[in-house]
């Protein structure tokens, strides 16, 4: 058990033991939740609690600062020392430059932002509809392919391409007029986890102490972890993981085409050089997401964007043409890791995102899986009646059970995929190729895959 979780204090008691050491109660920041972590969940998070009538802490790291102290976080559970994004690539800070990180929201997550009032507020000009989707067992012509479509499921898209800068922007001014959240700078040194015990505004109540850097406390009836794949939040709970690498970089960059793109997101599952996507943006533009093996990536990150597009071109050129780096150009790339969380809650924790689960972005479902966590634990503290508080045991165990099944069938899907295709034997290949065309001529099991990757249940033809 980590000494800096002390479960034997309450809240207010330990606030005053602190107050009598030089801090006064002025540092002392009370709310209903705490959120650690200022990525796009745990802002959604914020905003979502705050609408359903809670107060809210929501704690962002100072500029070029890890919210939360990065050092054993990760490799106390068995991570490596960092997952984090590299950008290995530059040339420009313009914010009309299109964005290398992107994510496929599906449904469930236009629904959660459209209900925030956030969805409306995105650059629409920079929001791209998925409306079809080919998959293709390999890079040979004739390899097993499978596709899904809007139309023949009834449906006006199946995702949405949105840049990364685009939804944190509207997250930012949207938390702006968010009445119920307070948006604190610092970093966490100290989480303290009290029983109901002692006196003051706290009498017969339990919650959770953040000391931070500076001394000032935050004291909250749920902390929410949303601070990524090497939480500190689930560190200080001491909540295990299980940790897969998959020895591969994922590789993000934008290019233009010489042949529109017709909407359709394109993917290729290949033995030796990995998992290429290219996703649909706005105008003859897409993205390119890379899972590229260890042995391939650094190449890949030497050479030009030029000789990348010509690699694309190679494989995509028959749907999209002759590809280019649009400019300014830029790249991106990070490590690519399975990573199952023992436990989504703990004693007055909840976590969410990243910090909660990490899956391979071959389905492109990380961050649609994220805001399922923020969807459902809005809704298990909007139902859990006047007698009980936010970080009340059998309220964090019901969120805990209702993201259960939809985490780990994606997380055997994505994993089970990746160790599927990465197999690169003359008779697997058939068998895959077999597969996915017969796969393809199955309404009914395809608009089910649908439903679990789009958030939706899609209606029969």
């Amino acid at each position: 058990m980590n000494d800096s979780r002390l479960p034997s204090k309450s809240v207010f008691a330990a606030a005053a033991a602190l107050s009598t050491h030089g801090v006064s109660s002025r540092n002392v920041s009370h709310s209903d939740i705490c959120i650690v972590g200022n990525g796009a969940i745990g802002k959604t998070a914020a905003l979502g609690l705050a609408q359903a009538g809670l107060t809210v802490t929501l704690l962002a790291a100072p500029s070029g600062v890890s919210v939360s102290d990065p050092s054993g976080a990760s490799t106390a559970n068995g991570a490596p020392p960092n997952l984090s994004l590299q950008v290995e690539s530059h040339r420009s800070g313009d914010s009309a430059a299109w964005d290398p990180r992107v994510y496929a929201l599906n449904h469930v997550a236009r629904s959660l932002l459209s209900g925030l009032k956030v969805w409306d507020a995105l650059d629409d000009s920079r929001v791209a509809p998925v409306e079809s989707m080919l998959v293709k067992g390999g890079a040979e012509a004739n390899a097993g392919s499978i596709s899904f479509d809007a139309f023949s499921a009834r449906t006006g898209a199946l995702a949405w391409i949105v840049e990364d800068r685009n939804l944190n922007q509207a997250l930012d001014a949207a938390l702006k007029f968010a009445h119920n959240v307070r948006v604190v700078r610092g970093r966490a040194q100290q989480m303290l986890v009290s029983d109901a015990v002692g006196g003051g505004d706290g009498a017969g109540k339990g919650g959770v102490t953040l000391t931070l850097q500076d001394g000032s406390l935050l004291t909250a009836a749920l902390l929410v972890g949303a601070d990524g794949a090497q939480s500190w939040v689930r560190h200080q709970c001491d909540i295990g993981i299980d940790y897969r690498s998959y020895h591969q970089r994922a590789i993000v960059a934008n290019f233009e085409t010489t042949l529109p793109h017709h909407d359709v997101a394109h993917q290729w599952f290949t033995a030796e050089e990995g998992i290429v996507a290219l996703l649909p943006l706005p105008g003859q533009r897409v993205s390119l997401v890379w899972s590229a093996p260890e042995s391939l990536a650094p190449t890949l990150l030497r050479e030009s964007l030029t000789q990348l597009a010509e690699r694309l071109s190679a494989l995509a050129g028959a749907q999209l043409g002759q590809l280019t780096p649009l400019q300014p150009e830029s790249v991106q790339s990070f490590p690519l890791a399975l990573i199952r969380s023992h436990a989504l809650v703990a004693p007055r924790v909840a976590l969410i995102g990243d910090a909660a689960h990490v899956v391979h972005p071959l389905a492109g479902q990380g961050m649609n899986l994220g805001f399922g966590d923020v969807t459902a634990l809005i809704k298990v503290l909007a139902e859990r009646g006047p007698h009980r508080d936010c970080g009340d045991t059998a309220v964090l165990a019901k969120y805990a059970r209702s993201r259960k099944e939809e985490i780990l069938l994606m997380q055997l899907a994505t994993d089970g995929l990746e160790r599927l295709f990465g197999l690169d034997i003359a008779p697997l290949r058939l068998a895959r190729n077999v597969g996915l065309n017969l796969l393809d001529r199955l309404p009914v099991l395809k608009r089910r895959l649908m439903g679990h990757a789009f958030g939706r249940t899609f209606e029969k033809n």
